[in-house]
């Protein structure tokens, strides 16, 4: 991802976040997307993790998150939260782009409040392409970009169509080649 925060930037980031979080829970932006139980889903540049636990509840013991960062106090954060709360299906990856995972493995991809400070969104979006299931869902949200420009940088490659507008998210499906 883009440049790297302080310690002291991300934790201070991470508290405007669980402030944000008391007004506007997650789990309402979640609804938009659809998640089930069962689903393997990414959180990719998860930073302190307050899409975690919301997302296990909707995953429940059969699906598995993946929350991925770039700044380890990030992942640290997130696995404080799986053991704090005992997410057993929460696994972390730190990265700023390739995540690891098999192709065509996941149900659903969150890119919340990331878009915009991607260091090389092609690269990012090459790699969501190649671990979304052919049917699977890349839920975009960036308050820091207008309409046009998440979906323009999101579909400029071809490999993403959009599917549907909500509230507070974009989905995106994966255009099959």
């Amino acid at each position: 991802m883009g440049k790297h925060l302080s310690n002291f930037g991300f934790r201070l980031m991470s508290l405007g976040f669980k402030l944000r979080d008391f007004f506007r829970p997650r789990e309402n932006i979640l609804k938009e997307v659809g998640i089930k139980a069962g689903f393997q889903v990414l959180d990719y540049g998860c930073g302190p993790g307050a899409y975690v636990t919301a997302v296990a509840e909707l995953v429940g013991k059969t699906g598995k998150i993946y929350a991925l960062d770039a700044h380890p106090l990030g992942v640290k954060m997130v696995q404080s939260i799986a053991l704090r709360e005992h997410l057993v299906n929460v696994e972390t990856i730190l990265s700023d782009c390739k995540t690891g995972l098999p192709d065509n493995s996941l149900d659903v991809v969150l890119l919340y409040d990331t878009l915009h400070d991607l260091g090389d969104p092609n690269c990012v979006l090459e790699e969501l392409y190649r671990v979304l299931k052919p049917n699977g869902v890349l839920s975009v949200s960036d308050h820091h970009l207008k309409e046009a420009e998440i979906v323009s940088k999101v579909t400029n490659q071809g490999l993403f169509k959009l599917s549907r507008k909500g509230r507070k998210t974009y989905s995106f499906l994966k255009l099959l080649q």
